[in-house]
């Protein structure tokens, strides 16, 4: 039986006018069924790119699709049909967007909008969809759920558009849920509960790819996680690995940048430095020049992905002794 998600050397350019800009490079890994994947990473690394080349949803033109295999249930959707992909697209991969306001028409009432996904898929009656799409507002927490579906996304808050899309990404259960900082606008209780809601729809037989800025949801939500960088991939594995032995130097930046109860009044540990422009990569590692342990040969070519035990791969010359 095939991966539920298999992303193989996915590369994708975007034109601009200051040049071509290679938005995700040679991006590769792969989802069982049951699993949650965090993707991590600073803004601009590629997150957000790569998972919108999953559901082909990047505009074409400037973006396209250079080379590489997004195979899905064994099926690659990189050559299939564009009509048969938008059968895929909300019955069979869920998509909570990040900014719900561009995503969300703003013609259309809330309850309509998210029976259109119910009726496009399944044989229901309008009156079925929309109970069906009432259950799913309360199910997200929803306060006024009568009120919520005859609103315009103008007239909610912005934690309120969030859940309803997170309500139209799950009300047929997909088999794959791509969210992409599905909890940046709820207050935590609503994020506990949003989270345990995709944890359910999620069960055994579905997959989570979970992109966040939020270290302590990937800890919480996910098995494995990759941490992207400059549009690559620099380090991979099981969650636990990465948070107790981060090999590589960016990742260790980001767990000790995390927060914690006893700092007092001392400032965050932080990684100095700004993030290369994708327009204007330097030879070899893109971190090199914010990394504490660079040295000539990391600047002379690009590390690629290897295992170095147990799954957990790491794209620096120095390998193990990152």
């Amino acid at each position: 039986m095939p991966p539920l998600l298999e992303v193989c050397g996915l590369t994708v350019e975007i034109d601009t006018e200051d040049g071509v800009l290679r938005a995700v490079d040679n991006v590769s890994f792969t989802m069982e069924n049951g699993m949650t994947l965090g993707l991590v990473g600073e803004s601009g690394c590629g997150k957000s790119v790569t998972a919108m080349s999953i559901v082909r949803l990047l505009p074409h033109p400037p973006c396209r699709i250079v080379s590489g295999e997004i195979l899905f249930m064994g099926r690659d959707l990189l050559k299939m049909p564009i009509e048969e992909l938008r059968r895929l697209r909300g019955k069979e991969i869920g998509v909570v967007f990040q900014e719900p306001m561009t995503a969300l028409s703003p013609l259309l009432k809330i309850g309509e909008q998210i029976a259109e996904v119910v009726l496009l898929h399944e044989k229901f009656s309008r009156t079925e969809a929309m109970e069906l799409a009432a259950s799913w507002l309360e199910k997200v927490g929803i306060p006024d759920v009568g009120r919520c579906m005859n609103s315009y996304p103008y007239e909610l808050s912005g934690g309120m558009r969030q859940r309803v899309m997170i309500a139209m990404a799950l009300v047929l259960q997909p088999k794959l849920i791509i969210a992409d900082e599905p909890t940046t606008a709820l207050d935590v209780t609503i994020q506990a509960q949003i989270l345990e809601l995709m944890r359910e729809v999620k069960g055994e037989s579905s997959g989570l790819l979970l992109i966040t800025h939020d270290m302590g949801v990937i800890w919480e939500m996910c098995q494995e996680m990759a941490v992207m960088y400059a549009s690559r991939i620099v380090e991979r594995g099981k969650v636990k690995d990465l948070f107790e032995k981060p090999l590589h130097p960016y990742t260790q930046g980001l767990i000790k940048s995390i927060p914690a109860m006893n700092i007092g009044v001392k400032r965050l540990p932080h990684i100095p430095g700004q993030v290369p422009s994708l327009l204007r990569l330097p030879p070899g590692c893109a971190f090199a020049e914010r990394c504490y342990c660079a040295c000539e040969k990391c600047r002379q070519a690009v590390p690629q992905l290897i295992d170095v035990g147990n799954g957990h791969e790491i794209a620096c010359s120095l390998g193990k002794k990152a």
